[in-house]
């Protein structure tokens, strides 16, 4: 049975369900897909790689040249922005009708259940200082991000969790009693968060099927990063420490850290 593609529709209708209040309705795969869901999917599916696009994406005057990937990318993210425009509007309406009559909206009385109601009402709170509340185009910059960051990173969790169980009967076992200890069919975050078996699956998952392999940081000013352990470079020159300038680049490489035999042993491949 292939999961993946299933996992990631339903992945994509609880991020839009707790990400935004919007049913994206992916699962239903019998009817056309919601505007929101099409647009997306368009956007995904554009994203290969491309001699023109890399192009684009380094040197403006490129973009200049039609090409039908990026005008599809285009009108894809205009509906994105779209939709997230009423989204942030609909946002912007519970949050004032939460307001007190003296129209003082405060942080710490958040009525929205998704992301996006609390992220709006925190950027609305009038104890909030101007120069710390977000712009209505940082905010909109969130809805790609829930999606993405949200959507593929746990559809991709959850299908390396589900493999290294399925090649393991023994630990689906375990889990499977430590799940059904629980009295109730609708378990709270504390609920959860006390079933340590699961806990340990869960850190093992991430650990060994990293939904994001490697990611990169830019750095904001000179700096200078410590070593646990020299190191001897190309000229025979000794180093414990790596210094950095402003605007360096720094790979972190997630999945080759959480794999590493000197750090985890030699079965760090395992799932266990």
């Amino acid at each position: 049975i292939d999961v993946v593609p299933w996992l990631s529709r339903m992945t994509l209708d609880v991020i839009g369900l707790a990400g935004f209040h919007y049913d994206v309705d992916a699962l239903n795969a019998n009817e056309k897909p919601s505007e929101l869901n099409e647009a997306y999917a368009t956007f995904i599916e554009n994203q290969k790689f491309s001699l023109l696009v890399a192009l684009q994406a380094w040197i403006p005057l490129f973009r200049l040249v039609p090409g039908d990937q990026l005008r599809r990318v285009q009108i894809s993210q205009r509906t994105m922005t779209r939709i997230g425009r009423e989204l942030l509007a609909s946002a912007k309406a519970t949050v004032r009708a939460c307001a007190t009559g003296k129209g003082v909206i405060e942080k710490s009385s958040l009525h929205g259940r998704d992301l996006f109601t609390l992220l709006v009402k925190a950027n609305m709170a009038t104890d909030v200082p101007d120069n710390q509340r977000l712009s209505d185009e940082d905010v909109l910059a969130q809805v790609p991000t829930f999606l993405v960051a949200g959507h593929e990173t746990t559809s991709t969790a959850t299908t390396g969790a589900l493999c290294a169980m399925a090649l393991a009967p023994d630990i689906q076992t375990k889990l499977r009693e430590e799940l059904i200890s629980v009295g109730t069919e609708t378990p709270s975050m504390e609920d959860l968060m006390a079933l340590p078996y699961l806990d340990a699956i869960v850190r093992e998952t991430l650990r060994l099927y990293a939904p994001l392999p490697n990611t990169a940081r830019t750095a904001m000013k000179d700096d200078v990063i410590p070593l646990e352990q020299p190191f001897t470079d190309k000229r025979g020159v000794v180093h414990h420490e790596i210094r950095i300038r402003k605007g360096d680049q720094i790979l972190i490489p997630i999945l080759a850290m959480n794999t590493s035999e000197e750090l985890w042993g030699h079965d760090a491949h395992e799932f266990k």
